[in-house]
């Protein structure tokens, strides 16, 4: 029974200050000088290998603080994380995840997302969004019932490797709406503390309560087999874990549990009684942001579509008519200028494509994968005598690569990035770099 009393399982007090891998330590802008060197030969060390790229003034292939969650995750071991980048970036491509995320069909997505953690459209204290996963709701029924669908319908024109079943290639696209859509939406809204530092986390709910044992044995192998694969593929995407209403056996649960995670993870899974509920949640998240079930204020059951946020809504520009996020796949493209981050709906509808642009929402860091150029051409205009005048300088920097495209840069263009390089004070918004895909 729900209401039993829990049996202590072995877990440190959510309310702790954290060790050395909570957040935001270990995230950019958070660094120690090691982590900083970890980073920094762990990009030499893929680059040296073919799995890394970044030329001057262009977007690297990988951002660094995507780089920065399999160092996390490996203990910061470059070789451990090169082990774990590889397998997983010859595991996308095998089954071609972003070819997945594009073409998945609309409803198939959504029958998937009914079955896992739901974003509540909410974010904890820290700006990190919060989701919400009530098990009972995976009966054997429904399971079998969406496994024997998923085996026998592929919901995407993307072609896999043979060996990761449909129903957890479903599974994933979840977790690509996670890194593609939930995660840079709430990088961008600058309420929070660390502003600067991308949200690559989640804080999950979970809860256990109305679930036989029966029911925990019948899910076992299905959510140990995503559980698995998630760890490996997504690693560092989970931040803390509240286990609520656990029942008196759930000791027993949590003895599989703990195997199918690495020790980082399992050390951020809590186990609240229901005397701790409100308040261990009430540490994490403003009670605006708990759903009323667990003692807060929001307007949230567990099939609901996201109760958005209205400071996230306020930062958005709707487009076309829209006034909410779309059902289905969806991810954020950095606009032309750079300055903003665009929505775009994906996947098949009715045996259609769609790309269809949603909203937006202002990006207010520049980008530093321009950071090179604009630091080439300071150096170049420090080289020039003082007495020399600008046009002679605009010369000797015209082979310089300065914009982000590959047309040669105007000598306007020039002109402002040398006059910015001489007064760096002067330097207005349409001369700073421009924002890169989140």
């Amino acid at each position: 029974m729900a209401g039993s009393p829990v049996e202590q399982v072995p877990s440190a007090s959510a309310g702790g200050t954290g060790d050395e891998f909570g957040y935001p330590h270990g995230h950019l802008g958070h660094l120690t000088a090691e982590q900083e060197k970890a980073l920094q030969d762990f990009k030499t060390v893929l680059g040296e290998r073919g799995l890394y790229k970044h030329a001057p003034g262009e977007k690297p292939s990988h951002e660094d603080w995507t780089l920065l969650r399999f160092l996390r995750a490996r203990k910061w071991v470059v070789e451990d994380a090169y082990k774990q980048f590889k397998d997983t970036e010859d595991w996308r491509k095998a089954n071609q995840l972003e070819a997945l995320y594009d073409t998945i069909d609309v409803e198939a997505y959504e029958e998937t997302r009914s079955l896992y953690p739901q974003w509540t459209g909410r974010r904890d204290r820290r700006g990190i969004p919060i989701y919400l996963f009530q098990i009972r709701h995976l009966d054997s029924k429904t399971v079998a019932n969406y496994e024997k669908k998923a085996e026998s319908t592929s919901a995407s024109l993307a072609k896999t490797d043979g060996s990761t079943p449909e129903k957890l290639l479903r599974l994933f696209a979840l977790y690509e709406n996670l890194t593609r859509f939930a995660q840079p939406l709430c990088s961008a809204m600058t309420d929070r503390d660390n502003a600067e530092t991308p949200i690559t986390l989640s804080t999950n709910i979970v809860d256990v309560s109305q679930v036989s044992l029966r029911m925990f044995w019948n899910l076992k192998s299905h959510m140990q087999a995503a559980s698995t694969l998630a760890t490996a593929h997504y690693p560092e995407t989970l931040d803390r874990i509240f286990i609520i209403g656990a029942p008196y056996f759930f000791s027993t649960v949590w003895g599989w549990i703990k195997r199918w995670f690495d020790p980082i993870t399992v050390s951020k899974i809590f186990i609240l009684s229901a005397a701790e509920v409100k308040t261990e949640l009430e540490r994490f998240m403003e009670p605006r942001n708990i759903p009323k079930a667990y003692g807060g204020e929001l307007e949230f059951e567990f099939f609901d579509r996201p109760n958005v946020d209205p400071k996230i809504k306020e930062a958005i520009t709707w487009e076309k008519g829209h006034t909410e996020f779309p059902r289905g796949p969806a991810y954020w493209v950095a606009s032309e200028d750079g300055k903003t981050l665009e929505l775009f709906a994906v996947g098949r509808q009715d045996g259609k494509q769609r790309r269809e642009k949603i909203c937006s929402i202002p990006l207010p860091f520049a980008s530093k994968a321009e950071e090179p150029a604009v630091v080439a051409v300071k150096e170049e205009v420090a080289a020039v005598e003082q007495e020399v005048k600008v046009d002679s300088a605009i010369e000797g920097v015209k082979a310089l690569s300065i914009s982000s495209s590959d047309d040669k840069p105007s000598t306007a263009e020039i002109s402002e990035k040398v006059a910015a390089a001489v007064a760096p004070d002067a330097v207005t918004e349409q001369q700073k770099p421009a924002a890169v895909k989140a």
